[in-house]
Formats: C-alpha cells, structure tokens, sequence
C-alpha cells in the first residue's frame, strides 16, 4: 500500500509544500515513485513523517530531528523513550504554565492586580485567589462581594503587604493566647476577635455582627477553614468561634 503526497498531507494535517520540501532536504525522501515521477509513500515513510511532526512539534530544528531519526545507534524503542521523557517534560511545563495562568485569573476575579511574583512575595504559598471560583459562586451577587473587589482593585503591592502584616501579627497574638490557656469568653480574645472583624471591615467589606457570627460557624462547619486556623494552633478554630460569639453578644447587647 502506498499513498499520493496528496493523502499523505491529509493524513498528517500538513502541506503538501511541506512534504516537497522535507523531500528536498533530505529529511522525508518518498520510497516509491509513481510511473509519472510522483511521490507514493509507503508505511515505512508514515512511521517516520510521525517522528518528524512529533519532533518538530517539541520545537527541534529540522537539521537535529535529521540528526536524531538517522543516528545508526538508535533503535525504535529508544525514540520511544526519548518521546515519552520530553512528553513528560512538556505537559509537566504546560501544567504549570496551565496553573499559573488560572491563579492569574482568580487574582483578577477578586481585584488583585498584583503579578505573579508580587502575589508570592506578598502572600508566600497562600494565595487569596485559591478560593476565588467558589468564593464568586457562594457570594457573588452580595454587596459585600462588589465592595471587596471595588477595594481590592484599588490596593497596590505596599497595601497588601501591609493588609498581610496585620494577618501574621494578629494570627501570632491569637495562638499565643490560645497557648497560654485564655477563655474564648474572656475579655482577652472577645478583643481579638473583634480585632479580626474590624480589619475584614477596614479593607475589604463591612462585616456586621451578625455576619460575623455566620463567619465564626464557617471557620468550624467547613473543613478548609477549620484546617487554615486549627494549623496555627490545634483547636483556635473552635476558639475563635467562640471568641466572636461572645464578643458579638458583647457589643450587641441591649441594643
């Protein structure tokens, strides 16, 4: 069985130009020519177009995929395993772009303008928008959602490390706190706790009590979060619900 150069550059999705040209060079020379001089390829000439698009896919020069399709040394199963290394190579790199251009994304759903970079010098390995999708999804028709993003994208790199310089000092005082034996009731962590409100408030959106009492059942009720506070000290999540409970009824009482 053989094949036009024609059909040949239907099966391979490339020009028939292209076929003369790797005809020409020497790359892809037709084994068989019809009576008339045109080309016919046969099975043999497939395998290696294949080896060709596939190299030059990874972005090798002609002359090197020549180089490394006529190595006498080679043997199929040898290609095969260079094919599967820079196959492994490619979609690892591609998944990495893949991730950064969907971290990039979220950063832009929530109004952070930061780059890349600026993102993990500010945030680290904690990046805001890991939960952006979701968070649009549960609050995205909310008041309070359209005022955190109209903030957020006014902030530039200096806000946000301060914003995340109040995270670390407050999240520092609450596990100390937690440490040294304080009742989420006392007077002590119901300040910290409106603490932790007030700057939810001040730079992103107006956190009522009531909201807040529904923030403090989140930290326990959803695992993740439970997860983020408990890791800065085994059982804060509970405490702190607690603390904003408390300080709640606190600041709401009579009114």
């Amino acid at each position: 069985m053989s094949y036009s150069v024609g059909q040949v550059a239907g099966f391979a999705g490339v020009t028939v130009r292209t076929l003369h040209h790797y005809d020409d060079i020497g790359l892809l020379v037709p084994s068989e020519r019809s009576h008339a001089g045109h080309r016919r390829y046969n099975d043999a000439d497939l395998d290696r177009l294949q080896q060709i698009l596939f190299y030059r896919e990874l972005g090798f020069p002609l002359d090197e995929v020549a180089a490394l399709l006529d190595d006498p040394d080679a043997d199929p199963r040898e290609h095969l395993r260079r094919q599967h290394e820079l196959l492994t190579a490619r979609i690892e790199k591609l998944q990495k772009m893949a991730a950064a251009v969907e971290h990039a994304m979220e950063a832009r759903t929530m109004g952070i303008n930061l780059t890349p970079e600026e993102r993990f010098e500010v945030f680290g390995d904690k990046d805001p928008a890991q939960y952006a999708e979701e968070t649009e999804q549960r609050w995205g028709n909310t008041e309070a959602y359209a005022e955190s993003r109209r903030r957020a994208a006014t902030y530039t790199k200096e806000d946000w490390q301060r914003i995340q310089a109040e995270v670390d000092d407050w999240q520092e005082r609450y596990a100390a706190l937690v440490a040294d034996g304080e009742r989420p009731t006392g007077e002590a962590a119901m300040d910290l706790a409106e603490e932790h409100r007030e700057h939810i408030s001040r730079w992103y959106f107006e956190v009522p009590y009531e909201m807040h009492r529904c923030f403090a059942d989140m930290y326990v009720s959803d695992e993740r979060f439970k997860a983020y506070y408990d890791a800065m000290r085994p059982g804060l999540a509970e405490h702190l619900r607690e603390a904003i409970l408390a300080n709640a009824e606190r600041r709401t009482a009579g009114s």
